[in-house]
């Protein structure tokens, strides 16, 4: 799993940094100079690009994070049914709900994150038929530089904590294979 998720929180981060420099890139769609400038149709299309990135990005992490939450559901509910059948010692059982509990508020967090620079996003979206979205540029600009860093560092304690559940699985299946060879069981 760690593997598996590391490739896609990667990749989410690229995507996600790639976003940030096009929408850097494009600038602040306010500024009145920029009709006359000469790059202007290939400026629309970027933020275009930016937007539809920006899309991408926050699909992304929703979907990294919802693979984090599942696998931490799933492995969990293992973990009980083996711990109980086999009447295992229940600390493996408490290491693993504390690992699965201590890992869900980053998950939801770096989700409600990607969520809320797209909606500073749209808010600042020149397009809108709204007046005043040009207060939302910086907020939008800072947002998208902290929620990077804040879904960067979600990811870096997601992968600890999946780590450190690998270990308690590990632990779990060393007693099972104990249990069943000295009952004389397949191992």
């Amino acid at each position: 799993m760690i593997r598996i998720f590391t490739t896609l929180a990667l990749f989410t981060l690229a995507v996600l940094a790639v976003t940030l420099c096009v929408g850097l890139f494009v600038g602040d769609l306010h500024d009145p100079g920029l009709i006359h400038n000469p790059n202007f149709e290939q400026i629309k299309r970027l933020a275009m690009i930016h937007k539809m990135f920006g899309l991408a990005s926050a699909l992304c992490v929703v979907l990294v994070d919802s693979i984090v939450v599942t696998y931490f559901v799933g492995t969990s509910r293992w973990c009980k049914e083996v711990v109980e059948t086999y009447q295992l010692d229940r600390e493996l059982l408490r290491r693993s709900t504390i690992l699965k509990r201590r890992t869900f508020p980053w998950a939801v967090c770096a989700m409600l994150v990607a969520v809320g620079i797209g909606a500073l996003g749209a808010a600042a979206d020149p397009g809108r038929p709204n007046l005043g979205t040009e207060v939302w540029v910086y907020p939008h600009l800072f947002g998208a530089i902290a929620g990077l860093a804040f879904i960067g560092y979600a990811f870096f304690i997601e992968a600890q904590r999946i780590r450190e559940h690998h270990d308690v699985i590990t632990d779990i299946l060393t007693e099972v294979k104990r249990i069943r060879s000295e009952r004389g069981l397949e191992v």
